[in-house]
């Protein structure tokens, strides 16, 4: 355990669990995302329901999910509907108030990749592709993306753009084509960015506790932007901790090693 008493990964997860409030509907992706909406529900949010891609709303998994077909969902949700009625009335019918994702590659305008790493006809590493993440991104009526950071992860250009953030215009400003607003929040093991209103460029406007502004330059593939008046996220309390190593604890008795916590 490091001397602050959390990793990173823990503030990543946490940070992003106090984002959803009560009673919030979520759309929620597989790993990262669905580990900190699971986390806000067992802690500040007991009335937070979670909808997974599969057809379960108000989903309230004991142990993470290790796919969206992982029955831990189903028996748990309060029901369980087909998934064009997901995704036509629940997500495209603006009934979504929130969509959690994950990223392999992000943009300074929020697209991600989730597809391949390297040229698409002959990828380096292919990845588990889209799933429902593009129209999530895109019918949301607001998105945040959880991952971790590093050049790798916060490219100048996406290998492949699979779900659309903001595309840059002429003027070099973010377009978008969205219902909602948009990813409007990213938070990794570094810090947080939000999305300029204007610009539509991510952000830097909070580091994590004993993070500096130049580690998290240094972990992005572009000239990272910061607010004026940078803030530094709360640190996790005993409580959150708990209740997140707890999950964590769970799941891997229940998974083993492909625990999808990660």
């Amino acid at each position: 355990m490091p001397e602050n008493g959390y990793t990173p990964a823990e503030i990543m997860t946490i940070a992003a669990a106090r984002k959803l409030k009560n009673g919030t509907v979520c759309f929620v992706g597989i790993g990262l995302p669905s580990a900190a909406a699971n986390l806000a529900r067992i802690t500040h949010a007991p009335e937070l329901v979670l909808i997974y891609e599969s057809g379960t709303i108000g989903a309230k998994p004991d142990v993470l999910p290790l796919s969206i077909g992982d029955g831990e969902l189903a028996e748990t949700a309060d029901t369980v509907v087909s998934v064009p009625e997901i995704f036509r009335y629940w997500l495209q019918g603006g009934r979504v108030d929130i969509g959690f994702l994950g990223a392999a590659q992000i943009d300074k305008f929020g697209n991600i990749n989730t597809t391949v790493i390297g040229p698409y006809e002959k990828p380096k590493v292919r990845l588990p592709g889209a799933g429902g993440a593009p129209e999530i991104a895109t019918a949301a009526k607001e998105v945040a993306i959880i991952l971790k950071q590093s050049k790798r992860t916060f490219v100048e250009k996406l290998d492949f753009v699979t779900s659309s953030g903001y595309y840059p215009n002429t003027g070099g400003n973010g377009l978008t084509a969205a219902v909602g607003r948009g990813p409007t929040t990213v938070i990794t093991d570094l810090g947080v960015m939000h999305s300029d209103p204007e610009t539509r460029e991510l952000v830097l406007t909070a580091v994590h506790p004993g993070t500096t502004v130049n580690q998290v330059k240094e972990a992005t593939g572009w000239q990272l932007k910061v607010a004026p008046r940078l803030e530094t996220t709360a640190r996790p309390d005993e409580r959150e901790l708990m209740a997140l190593r707890d999950l964590h604890a769970r799941t891997a008795a229940a998974h083993g090693n492909a625990s999808a916590t990660e």
